[in-house]
């Protein structure tokens, strides 16, 4: 499950970074003020997975430590 993450992770970061270089290609243009919203979806699942990846090597850590 560690490894999916970590793959999700990386091909949303590739995504996230595509929707900023739209939204600045599209500051030439007249756009509805929702197309500048649209990169907060990549970069809130980015937030999580990120999160999780830093936590895991704690809780893992912690789940093998031996009980005293």
């Amino acid at each position: 499950m560690s490894s999916a993450i970590r793959q999700f992770h990386r091909w949303l970061s590739i995504a996230f970074t595509l929707t900023v270089i739209i939204c600045f290609v599209a500051l030439t243009g007249i756009l509805p003020f929702w197309v500048f919203y649209v990169p907060l979806l990549p970069l809130f699942l980015l937030m999580f997975t990120g999160l999780y990846m830093f936590a895991l090597p704690y809780v893992t850590r912690r789940r093998a430590a031996p009980e005293s």
